[in-house]
């Protein structure tokens, strides 16, 4: 049971830590924060399970740096994390926890980027190393970094890891951290192959589940419009333009739908880009700086990026496609309704497998999401949902 009233100072941070929390505005530590800091400081194994967007990032971070020895020029900390957008993000809300520290580096390491850039990094000696699996392994067997002074090792999002085949590859880099003081795994589901991992590698851990109904489960309005096929891109816009949503994310399934749906924007004037695979890793970077600069108004994404996109200010959430995945519903939305700031999701819904999708995952979520009738002038009501016609049967 977690108390409402715990400060950040009540965890026992250090000055530097309470002060950076300060400047981001963080006076009071999320469930999830509240049970695993102390654990991790008191270098514990933890494995937690807990929904997107409840602040895992710095319930990690936190005692990782509070941990890090500034005057030792190796790395200390590791977290493996599935994709780079998620690792980029990371590096980035470690580095705004570090404002007033001295000394203390991180290096952020993924493919798709040139490999001998990331290697200057690591020539600066940073304590702390953010990275995808595959290219963690490409710098150790090139002798770019040593593994062997890590105290802590995290998993971010664990179960998405593991399912995209790094199971190999995250085992090799666990064994060869041979001086391991704790390992966290951090999920919002915990699977099989995760408690593979658990099972393997932790002792005595400490057993975190924040469950989506708790207090941090974010708040977010869910509705639904149905229109005809060749009408959603049309209706995505008008909802977007009338409701006068200033920052948006929007979902698609696939790669080409992404980038068609861009191109349909974009020829309508609206102030919008996309990241997908297909994209250079580059020119994604690129899109989500302006994006979290708020010098873009509209991302569309697949997947790829759903989980790896930490923007606190998003007012709205479009899946323009139902996902096929329930979870991937659950990470879609968590993009809003962040930081206890009020969200909102819509959901478009082209035919009756979608709908029939819909509902399925309201179910399994939880959740309730109104349908509702966008009309021509942009106005919403919500849609009657009429009783079925029950036919009596004569004898």
């Amino acid at each position: 049971m977690t108390n409402s009233t715990v400060t950040f100072a009540d965890l026992g941070l250090s000055e530097s830590m309470l002060k950076a929390l300060e400047k981001k505005g963080y006076g009071y530590p999320t469930t999830i924060q509240q049970e695993a800091i102390p654990s991790f400081m008191q270098w514990k194994d933890v494995i937690a399970k807990a929904p997107t967007g409840t602040g895992k990032t710095f319930a990690f971070g936190i005692p990782m740096i509070e941990h890090v020895d500034a005057s030792c020029p190796e790395v200390q900390g590791l977290i493996l994390a599935p994709t780079r957008e998620l690792a980029i993000q990371i590096g980035d809300e470690l580095r705004g926890l570090l404002t007033y520290y001295q000394g203390i580096r991180v290096a952020v390491l993924y493919g798709g980027a040139g490999i001998v850039g990331q290697a200057k990094q690591l020539e600066k000696k940073p304590q702390i190393v953010v990275a995808t699996p595959g290219r963690l392994m490409d710098h150790y067997n090139r002798k770019n970094i040593r593994l062997d002074k890590i105290q802590t090792v995290v998993l971010d999002e664990a179960d998405r890891m593991l399912d995209m085949g790094f199971f190999k590859d995250v085992t090799r880099i666990i064994e060869k951290v041979k001086n391991r003081k704790n390992l966290g795994l951090f999920s919002a589901t915990i699977s099989q192959e995760v408690m593979t991992v658990s099972w393997m590698y932790q002792r005595d851990e400490v057993e975190i589940t924040v469950e989506p109904q708790k207090e941090d489960r974010p708040d977010i309005d869910q509705y639904c419009v149905t229109v005809i096929p060749l009408e959603k891109a049309a209706t995505a816009l008008r909802l977007i333009r009338t409701q006068g949503y200033e920052r948006v994310m929007i979902f698609c399934n696939t790669k080409h739908m992404c980038q068609r749906l861009c191109d349909d924007f974009q020829r309508a004037g609206a102030d919008c880009d996309c990241i997908h695979g297909d994209v250079r890793q580059s020119q994604r970077e690129k899109t989500m700086q302006r994006y979290r600069d708020g010098k873009l108004s509209i991302l569309i994404a697949t997947d790829v990026a759903s989980r790896g996109i930490d923007v606190d200010d998003v007012d709205c959430v479009i899946n323009f496609d139902v996902p096929e995945e329930n979870e991937y519903y659950v990470h879609r939305i968590g993009r809003t309704g962040r930081a206890k700031r009020k969200g909102v999701a819509w959901s478009i819904i082209g035919n009756f497998p979608e709908k029939a999708k819909l509902d399925e995952i309201a179910k399994y979520s939880n959740y309730h999401i109104s349908p509702m009738i966008l009309k021509e002038d942009g106005s919403l009501e919500p849609e009657e949902i009429k009783a079925p016609v029950i036919k009596k049967r004569f004898r």
